[in-house]
């Protein structure tokens, strides 16, 4: 269990962002489901819940998703279902129960950049980008590519509205962790490949796109971008699975994400 000094209910992202950068021990809250996991004192436990950023609203161009979102809020809500063809709602439809994903916070997933998530590489496949209270709007690609993480807050997740999308994996057990797993889309005839759990933070085959973007998407290009996919991306092993497992698997996992797409 994590442990705290002191607690604060903030009113205004700017008192939360104050409290943050007083103290290195300083963390703000999600729905702590994660943190529980762990061993760590903390000095302040900031917490962003009167706040109103749990929505999950349609804009002109783009979807909003508030970083206290829930994991079941995206399952339910009527736009993230029908946004991508569901793929929201299926990558984490399957994570533990219903009282865990009511629980888990869209934001705090994504600020952490958890390498076992789910949502992560479906959010890099759909191209989102984040919005950061100091930092301001940055493409999730390249959030996730900073090593460290920012003293900053993330207040929501913009998703383009037009997309389809699949999001595949492969789990022990139906609502165990992920061994691995990727999400494919296709945007203005552009597809994207995400690939998660490898284990490690969620990244995108270039080589993959690249096959797919430029040639006519046959069965054999489809079969040269999934074997460019498990040449590119590094894979490793740990208690859930080997390297060399996760890239067969893989291979298989993108080859039906993309002729879903199609």
């Amino acid at each position: 269990m994590f442990s705290f000094k002191n607690y604060i209910a903030v009113t205004s992202l700017e008192e939360a962002y104050d409290e943050l950068l007083k103290n290195k021990k300083n963390i703000i809250l999600g729905g702590t489901s994660y943190l529980r996991m762990g061993n760590v004192a903390y000095n302040t436990a900031i917490d962003l819940s009167n706040l109103e950023l749990d929505y999950i609203k349609e804009g002109e161009t783009c979807i909003h998703i508030g970083a206290m979102a829930s994991f079941r809020d995206l399952e339910i809500n009527e736009i993230t279902q029908q946004l991508f063809d569901g793929v929201l709602d299926r990558c984490v439809r399957g994570i533990l129960g219903v009282q865990f994903r009511s629980n888990v916070r869209v934001g705090a997933t994504v600020f952490s950049k958890y390498g076992f998530s789910d949502l992560i590489p479906t959010l890099l496949a759909m191209d989102s980008t984040v919005v950061l209270y100091k930092g301001g709007e940055i493409s999730l690609e390249e959030y996730l590519k900073e090593e460290s993480l920012r003293r900053d807050i993330l207040v929501e997740i913009k998703i383009k509205k037009e997309g389809r999308g699949s999001f595949q994996s492969i789990r022990k057990s139906k609502t165990d962790y992920a061994i691995t797993n990727t999400c494919v889309t296709k945007i203005d005839n552009k597809i994207r490949v995400a690939i998660g759990v490898r284990p490690g933070k969620a990244v995108l085959s270039y080589r993959a796109m690249e096959i797919l973007n430029n040639n006519e998407r046959t069965e054999e290009i489809i079969d040269r971008a999934c074997e460019a996919m498990s040449e590119e991306i590094s894979f490793g092993s740990n208690m859930r699975g080997t390297a060399e497992y996760r890239r067969a698997v893989s291979k298989n996992l993108v080859k039906r994400a993309i002729q879903e797409v199609l």
